[in-house]
């Protein structure tokens, strides 16, 4: 073969392409794949760094659990394509696996960056520069229009410096690893100006949690492009060569593989056997999980090693060998990963959407046995179980969606971070999805307490959406990690008090901050007062808040409601 054919097929290992003309620095499949995989695994291992980021002390979602959990998403998938693939099936694989398990604001972010892969790289089997470009740009443009008011100095804004300085790069270099060098670069000069864009960062001495989960994610990618391998969960060893799989976010196939080989035989013993200890020692020193148990006529032997030979060598000093058998468990973990995945696949298709048989049905999110059950006494055909710490992903509520035998499904998310996972489900469902905005649970039963199954699809979502500001929301929790928010230091494990979302105020116990947060939200044309109390609250401390609200609310009606809800003690609602 002529040298610059060698040369051509070295390149296209590397994942680079070579013409007659001139030598192009390109994406293959294989390499983009494992860019991808990098990425997933780098923000799992880093997600609690990124996590601690998030301005607010509350207990929520966090930012960078929601990110990897949606990037873990794409992992399993990831992880069974072959190394034939083109640039355009991992990128539509991945957009179509991070779109359905977008978790959060910052999950459904992400996605939406990624499919930006998907639209630019469609049909094509190598990515160049100007794809690269043509991707960042799409995916940026995807997330803007995704989010009713942009806010600069959070991920938006880092993704879309980055973008703009891959434009720049792109008249100047053919290389993809330089381009997304500088990429890299851009995007963590943006973030480390977020905190002068966000005077809540800055207040804080933080920088914006998901622009540094976005950064993490693409600097993994890099390296993989530069050509290291791609990165590996945190608490397995380097010198471990099993394929990676992300499951382990989720406890799936997560055992520690630290031998290849599961060598099993047994000894039928010499007329001068020596000592069977002998033989464990030996094993001990070239494996580990050994066993090797006698009696007078054999010795059975068990040992995780990667030297099965030598295993057999030295048991053929003690006899005989009888029923050997070898094992490759990083092979055997890599086709159960497979099976998984195929299972997941084949599982999800199994599923019917349910035939619609009336014209509106609802689904809400929620947790909490009582508060469950309120919404289904309200009409509610379908709870997705999520809120704050445990935000359901697009496919949980598409799945829901589907499951409701209406034309119309009202989706009530009842918390601010999972209202685009829930915009996203819009797209994916065979019928009508009417997302509200509903931001709190009191303001998921205010909406569905105003649908009227005899009026029209536009009477029921102008009646209900205006219904959302006829009531005050108000949560006592605790506080998750130490924070200085507003010029106010709050320690882990005080009791906080959000009026609307807002942090009003901390306490030392419950039920004083409770009752202080309830006067806070009634006036005197307050009519209804509900007091939702959770599974971390018993009975009698509900109704003494109960007693003491009552006594404080003239004429308004006040109503106590055992709940059940983890994370907040009281839930507090002001019509």
């Amino acid at each position: 073969m002529p040298i610059l054919g060698c040369f051509g097929v070295f390149l296209s290992i590397i994942g680079m392409t070579y013409t007659e003309d001139s030598i192009l620095y390109m994406i293959t499949g294989k390499l983009l794949r494992d860019a991808f995989i990098s990425g997933a695994v780098t923000i799992a291992n880093k997600k609690r760094e990124v996590d601690q980021l998030n301005v607010y002390p509350v207990p929520d979602g966090d930012t960078g659990t929601n990110m990897s959990m949606t990037m873990g998403n794409a992992l399993r998938e990831l992880q069974v394509m072959d190394d034939n693939v083109t640039v355009s099936q991992v990128a539509d694989v991945t957009a179509a696996a991070l779109l359905r398990g977008a978790r959060g604001n910052s999950g459904v972010i992400t996605s939406l960056l990624f499919r930006g892969f998907a639209k630019a790289l469609k049909g094509k089997i190598t990515a160049d520069g100007e794809d690269i470009c043509a991707s960042l740009k799409l995916g940026v443009e995807g997330a803007y229009k995704s989010v009713m008011t942009p806010t600069e100095g959070t991920i938006l804004t880092v993704a879309r410096m980055a973008s703009e300085k891959a434009d720049e790069s792109v008249k100047t270099t053919n290389d993809e690893t330089a381009l997304w060098s500088d990429v890299c670069i851009e995007a963590k000069k943006a973030l480390d100006n977020t905190p002068n864009q966000l005077p809540v960062l800055k207040k804080a001495g933080v920088v914006d949690a998901g622009g540094m989960g976005l950064y993490i994610i693409w600097t993994a990618m890099l390296e993989v492009f530069k050509g290291a391998e791609p990165a590996r969960p945190a608490d397995v060893p380097k010198t471990d060569t099993v394929s990676v799989d992300l499951s382990a976010t989720v406890g799936e196939f997560d055992e520690e593989i630290t031998h290849t080989y599961c060598t099993e035989f047994i000894v039928r013993k010499n007329a001068d056997c020596k000592d069977a200890s002998l033989l464990r020692a030996f094993l001990e020193s070239i494996g580990d999980c050994v066993v090797a148990v006698e009696d007078e006529d054999i010795i059975k032997v068990h040992v995780h090693t990667e030297h099965p030979g030598q295993a057999i060598e030295e048991g053929l000093l003690f006899g005989s060998l009888i029923n050997l058998k070898i094992d490759n468990m990083r092979y055997q973990h890599e086709n159960k990963a497979k099976e998984a995945a195929v299972i997941r696949k084949q599982n999800s298709q199994k599923f019917t959407p349910a035939v619609p048989e009336k014209p509106f049905g609802s689904v809400a999110v929620a947790s909490g046995a009582g508060i469950e059950e309120l919404f289904r006494n309200l009409g509610v055909d379908c709870i997705v179980r999520g809120g704050q710490t445990m935000n359901p992903s697009t496919d949980d509520i598409l799945q829901a969606i589907m499951a409701v035998p209406a034309e119309t499904v009202f989706v009530l998310p009842n918390n601010k971070n999972i209202i685009m996972a829930a915009e996203q489900a819009v797209r994916l469902a065979d019928r009508k999805v009417c997302v509200l905005q509903s931001k709190t649970i009191p303001q998921g039963i205010t909406a569905m307490m105003n649908f009227d199954p005899d009026a029209d699809l536009d009477t029921n979502r102008l009646n209900m959406t205006k219904s959302l500001d006829t009531v005050s929301t108000g949560m006592v929790t605790f506080a998750a990690r130490d924070s200085d928010l507003d010029g106010k230091t709050i320690k882990k494990g005080e009791i906080l008090a959000l009026d609307n979302g807002k942090l009003a105020f901390a306490e030392k116990e419950i039920h004083k901050a409770a009752y202080k947060l309830a006067k806070r939200l009634m006036n005197g044309s307050s009519r209804f007062v509900n007091i939702i109390y959770g599974a971390d609250v018993s009975e009698k401390d509900a109704e003494e808040l109960y007693e003491h609200v009552k006594s404080k609310a003239g004429n308004a009606e006040v109503m106590l409601i055992n709940g059940g809800q983890p994370v907040y003690y009281y839930i507090i609602s002001v019509e």
